[in-house]
């Protein structure tokens, strides 16, 4: 009988049994709809119904309707296997965070190892770098074979002329703005339409 014809009772009745935990008929619903494609509504009445034939127990929690495998199935388990149960639990988590803390590690490798330069990279980086050095040291005995060097003395020199002239042309062009002020005082005309003039007359004298 196909799960279709029997409404899902052999679908839902295995997965309580091999699962052996309390489910609603909404967790059940959640976790075979997908891969059994089980409604909502067959779900229900399949575990009411296997419920009322004793396959499975039915426990109500207010208005909830919780659903367990029946327990007298299944083989009893004595106090000296529970401990070893326990034991072999507690022994299987240590390993999962030994193996966990592993793989993050072998994570954070491979990270650096994909950030890092393959060895072809390396390889044609060190020869640009070779090339360019090898420019720099050409550039550089090319200076220090030219005869035109200037001394520390003379470009102090040129600083200090610098510094003369720069004074002396701030100096000029401050009188230069102050008179072209006064004039432009008295002046019916624009700017620039003085500077215009200026500079024709100028003209005019050479």
């Amino acid at each position: 009988m196909s799960k279709k014809d029997n409404g899902g009772l052999t679908v839902i009745f295995a997965y309580l049994n091999e699962k052996n935990r309390p489910y609603s008929a909404q967790d059940v619903f959640n976790n075979l709809q997908k891969q059994h494609g089980l409604g909502k509504t067959a779900v229900v009445k399949a575990m009411e119904q296997l419920a009322l034939e004793g396959k499975i127990k039915e426990k109500t929690y207010g208005k909830q309707k919780i659903y367990f495998a029946d327990q007298a199935q299944f083989a009893e388990v004595s106090e000296a296997d529970l401990k070893a149960i326990d034991s072999r639990i507690s022994d299987l988590s240590t390993l999962v965070q030994v193996i966990s803390q592993g793989c993050r590690q072998l994570d954070t490798e491979l990270k650096e190892l994909n950030s890092s330069l393959t060895t072809e990279e390396m390889m044609s980086e060190i020869k640009e770098l070779k090339a360019e050095c090898s420019a720099y040291r050409e550039h550089l005995e090319k200076i220090k074979s030219a005869t035109n060097h200037v001394t520390p003395e003379q470009k102090e020199m040129v600083y200090k002329e610098r510094h003369l002239y720069v004074k002396e042309w701030k100096k000029r062009k401050r009188l230069a703005s102050d008179m072209m002020g006064s004039i432009l005082e008295g002046y019916p005309k624009t700017k620039k339409q003085f500077l215009k003039l200026v500079w024709k007359l100028m003209r005019t004298v050479k």
